[in-house]
């Protein structure tokens, strides 16, 4: 839990780590809800075609999950004001090729960090 001093609210982070899923294919999730309401963003989640949209999703409820048990703050309030994706491990695989070659096949993961602080609900 970070503080922020200029305007003195919390933020309160999840966390999911080890994702199989390649870094850049989530923050093109992550882009779409940076700085928008927890219930914007849920919306949005929702009906976006791409497959992090549900590690996403699930990540922010549990961001919420966090601030409201952990701190007594308000859902409807939430704003997203931090969501990264940093790179994880990298799983190295072999496939076999013709005449006896092996191809290396990179499999990625990631580190998804997501905050939420309470803020001015956008409408």
């Amino acid at each position: 839990m970070a503080t922020d001093t200029t305007t003195n609210t919390k933020e309160v982070k999840a966390i999911a780590r080890y994702i199989r899923m390649s870094p850049l294919k989530v923050r093109r999730v992550l882009d779409q809800i940076r700085g928008r309401s927890y219930r914007e963003a849920l919306i949005i989640l929702e009906f976006m075609p791409y497959r992090a949209c549900d590690i996403v999703l699930k990540l922010i409820r549990s961001a919420a999950a966090n601030a409201e048990h952990n701190n007594g703050l308000d859902r409807t309030q939430l704003v997203i004001t931090q969501a990264y994706a940093d790179q994880g491990p990298v799983l190295k695989r072999f496939q076999p090729r013709a005449q006896g070659r092996a191809y290396q096949i990179r499999k990625p993961t990631c580190h998804i960090t997501v905050a939420v602080a309470e803020g001015a609900a956008a409408k």
